[in-house]
């Protein structure tokens, strides 16, 4: 039995009203245990809820999802080793919520500091790498059509051989490669998306939390630095780099005299 505590459903559109229902009949069949489900969607008619409706264990909240997450996380606290943690369920389809929610905990935190999304530099040698308007670089080690809630087995299912990659290696080569080029590099912050229950694909709040953590760290010197982070599973990956600038120092006052 997979034990979590609350279920975070990001979108309650056809995604989300799936995820809900697996949640649902893997707690049924004694699968699953958790505390809750929490479908997030700005729509209060949303599918999910249409279909599936409330339930002592299923709750729905109506909020854009940069406003629910600043609302959860920025007080959160990690859970403690043994106990039950909450999971995030993340649609397919969605921009990179955690990497904004980060960036904006930075830019809370260092307010007159110059903070930006940079382009991730160097290559993870994937078939599928693209840069998205917003600065994101989706990869994928996959060139064909992944099958539908595909949970990526040893054996993939697409080609019919062994899964021979691994997303978060390639990433952490990667973030190891641009520290040998002389720049100051932190990371990877990898939330890592993996099947808890068939067909959801969930990575930990405290994932997210320990990558807030880590441009934390990054930026207590002052000193210019870049934290790579990602949302990835074992196949794909969404990445961007975060660039802090260095602290302003304003120069002192003189002396009297």
């Amino acid at each position: 039995m997979v034990v979590m505590r609350d279920v975070l459903v990001i979108g309650g559109g056809c995604y989300g009203t799936f995820y809900a229902g697996q949640l649902a009949r893997a707690k049924h069949k004694g699968k699953a245990s958790y505390r809750r489900v929490i479908v997030v969607d700005r729509d209060p008619g949303c599918r999910a809820r249409a279909e599936l409706g409330e339930t002592p264990d299923r709750a729905f909240v109506t909020r854009e999802w940069t406003a629910y997450f600043a609302e959860r996380f920025d007080r959160a606290e990690p859970s403690r080793a043994g106990e039950p943690q909450d999971y995030v369920v993340p649609s397919p389809l969605m921009p990179h919520l955690m990497f904004e929610w980060v960036l904006a905990r930075a830019r809370q935190r260092w307010p007159g500091r110059g903070i930006a999304v940079a382009p991730v530099p160097g290559s993870l040698g994937t078939p599928y790498d693209r840069v998205a308007p917003d600065g994101t670089r989706y990869v994928s080690f996959a060139d064909w059509i992944c099958p539908t809630h595909c949970i990526e087995p040893a054996i993939c299912p697409a080609i019919g051989g062994p899964r021979t990659w691994e997303m978060g290696d390639a990433v952490r080569e990667l973030a190891e490669r641009l520290r040998g080029s002389g720049e100051q590099v932190f990371g990877p912050a990898l939330f890592v998306c993996r099947h808890h229950v068939f067909g959801v694909g969930t990575f930990s709040v405290n994932a997210v939390l320990e990558g807030d953590g880590m441009v934390k760290t990054a930026g207590e010197s002052g000193e210019p630095a870049a934290v790579l982070v990602g949302t990835i599973s074992g196949c794909h990956g969404a990445l961007n780099l975060l660039r802090l600038d260095a602290v302003s120092r304003r120069p002192s006052a003189p002396a009297d005299g």
